[in-house]
């Protein structure tokens, strides 16, 4: 039997996958809840440098056996890349279905679709173009060292999360949040912070927004959401239920829902119409999840600020001007007393 054959069978014997449907029309206002929907559009298929970024941020959240075949192909790229399914199964002590179901997850229709991002993930490796891991922060570590290792770090995120960031998905955001009446804004805690900065920038080009720190006040203001309304979640864990009530709430009253979040598949995504996924660095105990999801979380926020801003320039700008000039004479230094 063929590696293709077996791959194909291997996927059978393990149930397919539900299709998303096409992009649901603007929903009229209702009066009872509505189910959750799948996302609208299926995701690009990640290309060589999207692969290792993709692999860091869905590992966390697989089996033990399909983190095993992750690790394998993202610690040996050309390797697994000569490997049949059969062999990374056996490579990895996992299983054929195991090997589709992973290769799916990280967005390939199938297992010949990895083995070719593999190959191109180890020719960028041979030429010196894929990005190096940064070592972990020691506490002994001198000042010059945290800084250097502080922005590889930082960069690797904002790179991974370029790399793995579904640009349609974005696209559509945009076209939401330009045709809304009013944008709502949830996050708790470092996403907070995210927020009330998405919030600031939409209001200072004449966006009605708005970002709800306190659970009880979202909650409350996703009440007051209908069609024509969008929400929008940050939580990098996609399980925060303080940010996940609202945006399910929303949802259910027919506003258009967007979760920026580093874990796709978590349950704040069941609620949500587009899916932005964020990448993270890797954690140790000086450098927790909450500061290395912001940088990402940053970058895409401000993907959303840029897009909403280009769509809407003729009143953008204006809007722009008007608030640095009302704030101009804040900036400027006060004469010395005597």
């Amino acid at each position: 039997m063929s590696s293709d054959v077996k791959e194909s069978f291997a996927f059978r014997s393990e149930g397919r996958p539900e299709s998303r449907p096409e992009p649901r029309p603007a929903p009229a206002p209702v009066s009872g809840p509505r189910p959750p929907a799948p996302r609208a559009a299926e995701p690009a298929r990640p290309g060589p440098t999207a692969l290792a970024a993709k692999v860091r941020t869905m590992a966390p959240s697989m089996t033990r056996s399909m983190q095993r075949v992750a690790e394998a192909v993202a610690s040996d790229p050309a390797g697994c890349a000569q490997l049949t399914v059969t062999g990374l199964a056996e490579r990895t002590g996992t299983s054929e279905a195991t090997v589709v179901r992973t290769s799916r997850l990280l967005g390939y229709p199938g297992y010949r679709d990895l083995r070719l991002a593999l190959a191109g993930l180890a020719a960028q490796q041979e030429s010196g173009a894929a990005p190096a891991v940064t070592a972990d922060i020691a506490v002994d570590d001198p000042m010059t060292d945290v800084v250097a290792k502080l922005a590889l770090d930082e960069q690797q995120t904002l790179a991974d999360t370029a790399a793995a960031l579904d640009v349609a998905q974005v696209e559509a955001a945009v076209s939401a949040m330009v045709a809304a009446r009013r944008i709502d804004v949830y996050g708790v805690g470092a996403s907070g912070l995210v927020s009330q900065d998405l919030a600031q920038k939409l209001l200072r080009i004449g966006m009605v927004a708005h970002s709800h720190v306190d659970p009880h006040l979202a909650v409350t203001n996703a009440v007051q959401m209908r069609a024509g309304d969008v929400a929008v979640a940050i939580t990098h864990s996609g399980r925060t239920v303080d940010v996940i009530e609202p945006l399910r709430v929303a949802f259910d009253r027919g506003a258009t829902t967007i979760a920026v979040t580093g874990r796709p598949d978590a349950e704040v995504a069941q609620y949500a119409d587009h899916v932005l996924t964020t990448s993270t660095a890797r954690e140790s105990e000086l450098r927790p999840a909450a500061m290395s999801s912001r940088t990402s979380q940053l970058l895409v926020v401000d993907c959303l600020f840029i897009g909403v801003a280009q769509r809407t320039y003729e009143t953008a700008a204006p809007a722009l001007s008007a608030s640095y000039e009302a704030l101009a004479h804040r900036h400027s230094p006060r004469p010395r007393g005597r």
